[in-house]
């Protein structure tokens, strides 16, 4: 077999839990990427299934697997890749997901046309169970975006509902994070992507999208984006709080003014969730204490209403359940 080269020029990192089903395919399409000069890190961040043993049976010297001894969420397994990494370029590939065999290859052929620390894809949709995707990042955006374009931070904040560019997974350059010591914020569960990208855009970093999806991004039931909504939305208050705190941000008005407006939007949905799943859990009494402490969930639950009575009918009366499943997929990526 032939020597692995010592200076990879892309670190494609991969943060992994209890993804059994899915992990193969993600791990075979980073190492069957047409542009070979890589390594692939698989971090188990503590995984109760398989994941950890079907990682460890690859053989190529181009993948490391490194164990978490807990859990301590896809940030933290983020970040231990990224300390491990040694490529120019930095990958991030979920493991639930996949790459088209030309995707590096592709976006690494843009960074000699353009100079940027990010270079992003549209990406495909794709239920779980599904062999076609159903659509595109900007195509559900119904986006304006048709030709490669620069990204600014005040059209990122502005565009979160429904453009949705915190999806993309872009390649990174390495040097840029090191530089400013750029992590992911391991204490939010949910949303990192997000935060991430707003820190690096803080420190100068030029974002560069490419309209061309090579990225599968698998939706299933039971992936990150359901765990507790009133939980993520209180990650994303607390987040918006610091950021607009930080001089870069207070100097610019316009951005400032989005991220309120978005913190307030923030505001809205943990209102909404934390009556919502206590509801769901049929906690009655919590769920009444929180209607009394969050009176805005009641203009929440009127503007939701019509999709609620939407996806009921869909799932009671018409027995149509991929079209419920997309429906709630659905929801979760517009929030």
């Amino acid at each position: 077999m032939q020597a692995q080269p010592t200076s990879p020029d892309v670190s494609i990192i991969v943060p992994a839990y209890n993804t059994e089903l899915y992990i193969a395919q993600a791990i075979d399409s980073a190492l069957g990427q047409t542009f070979k000069n890589i390594e692939v890190i698989v971090v188990d961040d503590a995984s109760t299934d398989s994941t950890l043993a079907i990682a460890q049976k690859y053989t190529d010297p181009r993948l490391r697997v490194i164990q978490h001894p807990q859990n301590l969420g896809a940030g933290a397994a983020r970040n231990t890749a990224l300390d491990a990494a040694q490529g120019q370029w930095i990958a991030v590939l979920d493991s639930d997901d996949w790459f088209a065999a030309d995707r590096v290859e592709a976006l690494l052929q843009f960074t000699e046309i353009e100079d940027t620390e990010f270079i992003a894809d549209d990406l495909f949709f794709i239920l779980d169970g599904e062999t076609q995707p159903r659509s595109t990042l900007l195509e559900e955006a119904d986006s304006f975006i048709k030709t490669p374009q620069f990204i600014d931070p005040l059209l990122f904040v502005e565009t979160r509902r429904k453009l949705k560019l915190a999806y993309t997974k872009p390649l990174i350059r390495r040097k840029f994070l090191k530089q400013y010591n750029l992590r992911y914020d391991p204490a939010l569960r949910l949303g990192q992507d997000y935060w991430f990208y707003m820190s690096c855009f803080l420190k100068g970093a030029r974002f560069f999208l490419v309209p061309e999806p090579y990225y599968f991004y698998r939706l299933r039931k039971n992936s990150l984006v359901n765990e507790s909504r009133a939980e993520r939305f209180d990650g994303f208050c607390k987040a918006a709080h610091e950021f607009l705190q930080l001089p870069d941000v207070f100097k610019n008005l316009a951005l400032q003014n989005a991220l309120q407006l978005n913190l307030r939007s923030y505001k809205r949905g943990r209102a909404y969730y934390r009556v919502v799943e206590p509801l769901k859990q049929k906690k009655w009494g919590k769920a009444v204490h929180q209607m009394l402490h969050n009176p805005s969930f009641f203009t929440e639950f009127l503007k939701q209403l019509s999709e609620i009575i939407g996806r009921r009918w869909d799932y009671y009366v018409k027995g149509n359940t991929l079209a419920y499943e997309a429906r709630l997929q659905k929801k979760s990526t517009s929030e």
